[in-house]
């Protein structure tokens, strides 16, 4: 669904992205972890479009991402920053309703019962359903960002890019989160999502990609992206003989 062939990226004058080839299809979820400034968000913002590669290509769907008209773009991708402002105090029904493309403040009410029917399945999805009515600013962290959540699920998109969709949750709503995820690709989505707890992303992703000053250092199942030696070498961690991880003094 999604390949980055020899991408390099620049932000401002400081390299961001290092000559990173990946690629992610239908039905997987793969995680993008690795230390703050790696280049994770970074990865997913060449692949929103958001930035333009320095050097190399992306494919979406097979058509490069730079030929894409944004409209089709908007089709294909649906994104899910790590910094997620909301300029109006909406309900929370109307936010997620922006998923569907709906260009107004009451968004909910104007979509036809199908499409409500989509918002209140997406809202449920992440144990939102008893949010509606609410105003988002109104929300705590945690259940704002389960909205944002329902806003990209209710898409049509097939490549879902998710920079730290965790962050903000508690235990059990992240447990949630990564078995809605697993169940999206199980439906042939693309799930391609930012994250930094390891055990999670070990627990639930088919792959993970660790990333280390803009270069991809290991790719490949959760035992062998995690190695010791990638902990050692990337993260500065070990696990103990209790499968705990601890800083390496």
């Amino acid at each position: 669904m999604i390949a980055f062939t020899s991408v390099s990226a620049n932000m401002g004058q400081q390299p961001a992205l290092r000559d990173v080839s990946v690629e992610a299809g239908a039905g997987e979820v793969v995680a993008l972890t690795g230390p703050n400034g790696a280049g994770k968000s970074t990865l997913l913002k060449v692949a929103a479009g958001l930035i333009t590669p320095a050097a190399g290509d992306v494919l979406v769907g097979g058509a490069r991402l730079t030929d894409m008209p944004y409209a089709e773009r908007a089709r294909h991708i649906a994104w899910l920053p790590q910094v997620r402002p909301v300029a109006w105090n909406l309900f929370a029904e109307d936010l997620v309703a922006l998923g569907l493309g709906v260009r107004s403040a009451n968004g909910y009410d104007r979509l036809a019962p199908a499409g409500r029917q989509r918002v209140d399945a997406a809202l449920a999805q992440m144990s939102a359903g008893h949010l509606k009515g609410r105003r988002v600013q109104s929300l705590s962290g945690g259940e704002a960002a389960r909205l944002h959540m329902a806003r990209v699920l209710v898409s049509d998109a097939k490549l879902l890019l998710l920079d730290e969709p965790a962050a903000a949750l508690d235990i059990e709503h992240q447990l949630a989160l990564m078995d809605v995820l697993a169940g999206e690709a199980g439906a042939g989505r693309t799930v391609l999502v930012a994250i930094h707890d390891l055990d999670l992303a070990a627990r639930f992703c088919s792959r993970i990609v660790v990333m280390h000053e803009g270069r991809v250092e290991a790719d490949g199942p959760p035992e062998q992206a995690l190695s010791a030696e990638v902990l050692d070498r990337v993260f500065r961690v070990r696990r103990t003989a209790g499968g705990m991880l601890e800083r390496i003094p």
